[in-house]
């Protein structure tokens, strides 16, 4: 069981895009489709036909890529909705309804029997069209459990395949993730996923939880891109679920960084420097206990092989730098420098790092060598 593939159901091109500020062209939402699909995504959430003609369009457009991902549309559990998704040619819908007393009563306006009633019915009506359906729970984790199940058994007696359990206002934990699908797959084979929103930083451990419990997909965006603070990032569940739990999902992790790249790019969302999995700064290193122990031995410092995301280590020169730094930077010169006049430039190097903010470069160090070299005998090789 712990060997089998978790299905990957990237939700970039919707819940993504839903981020405040955030609108991709044409052209962005197809290249990214692209991307992702390339890097062995098997799922793609690509937008929500009822926004209108242009985005009914647009996922024609990815439909029409042929490529080797399937495209789902996200739908209201209703008639419109779902009229609007069979026409982009979509192969599968989610079917999103409330299943929270709070969203049922205060945003619906009707009552548990309406909800059963309506999965029933346009379940039956998405599959009678030939598609594939899952029942997306809104706001599942402030549900009545009991309410889940029946709501679970309703979708799969009318033909869903799989139901999305939704921490729409990211308030679960690990552990009550964990029970909860623990719950849920002793009730059902249906395929079950986990939609994780980040509100308190939770959203990959909450996924990962769900996985243990028994999901058999997880919704990701790249960079944690959504509502709010996000959604679990593409990035962190692909690659933590095969380093803790050796959990394959068929996504390149090599291609973490690119597919980072332009979707930074595509959102205008940078990428913090020190972001997990796809940050500019994640394997560059200035401690001098770190990078001592690198040198000597990289498993010394390393817990994750860059190479294997198509990363290599990075030592900078900073406040925090020791003499191993300075023989090292130097020797990538081809300068070899004696340990008194490392030292006096091992000083001027942390001043130059305080004062400036940045580590210096190649002609800021050749100039702390020339401008040093009265402090000891040294030689060029």
């Amino acid at each position: 069981m712990m060997d089998k593939l978790v299905v990957i159901n990237d939700t970039t091109l919707r819940d993504g895009e839903q981020m405040a500020g955030v609108a991709f062209t044409s052209d962005e939402r197809l290249a990214i489709a692209s991307i992702l699909s390339a890097a062995g995504v098997p799922e793609l959430e690509v937008g929500i036909p009822a926004m209108g003609d242009e985005e009914q369009e647009e996922i024609r457009a990815i439909v029409g890529l042929g490529l080797t991902a399937r495209p789902i549309a996200w739908c209201r559990m209703r008639d419109d909705d779902l009229q609007g998704a069979i026409a982009t040619g979509v192969p599968m819908v989610n079917l999103s309804i409330s299943v929270s007393d709070q969203q049922i009563t205060h945003k619906l306006e009707r009552d548990r029997a309406w909800v059963l009633a309506e999965i029933e019915r346009m379940v039956k009506k998405a599959r009678d069209a030939g598609l594939d359906v899952a029942v997306g729970g809104e706001d599942s984790s402030r549900a009545d459990p009991d309410f889940l199940l029946r709501v679970i058994e309703v979708a799969e007696r009318a033909g869903a395949r799989r139901f999305r359990f939704a921490d729409t206002l990211g308030i679960l934990d690990p552990f009550t993730t964990h029970d909860a699908f623990l719950r849920l797959r002793r009730a059902t084979a249906m395929e079950l996923e986990i939609h994780a929103h980040d509100d308190l930083g939770l959203a990959t451990a909450n996924s990962l939880a769900a996985i243990r419990g028994g999901a058999t997909h997880v919704n990701t965006t790249v960079n944690g891109l959504g509502e709010r603070a996000g959604n679990a990032p593409l990035e962190e569940v692909v690659v933590a679920l095969r380093h803790l739990y050796g959990r394959p999902t068929g996504v390149a992790a090599s291609d973490l960084k690119s597919i980072s790249s332009l979707v930074a790019g595509a959102s205008g969302r940078p990428v913090p420097v020190n972001k997990s999995i796809v940050g500019e700064g994640i394997f560059t290193h200035e401690s001098g206990i770190h990078v001592h122990g690198l040198l000597r031995d990289p498993a010394n410092y390393q817990a994750l092989d860059p190479k294997e995301l198509g990363r290599q280590h990075r030592l900078v020169l900073g406040k925090h730098s020791g003499l191993a730094a300075v023989f090292w930077a130097y020797g990538e010169l081809g300068i070899s420098i004696e340990e008194k006049q490392a030292r006096v430039v091992l000083s001027r190097i942390r001043t130059f790092a305080a004062t400036t903010k940045r580590s210096p470069g190649t002609e800021e160090l050749l100039d702390l060598y020339r401008e040093t070299r009265s402090f000891g005998v040294s030689a060029c090789q």
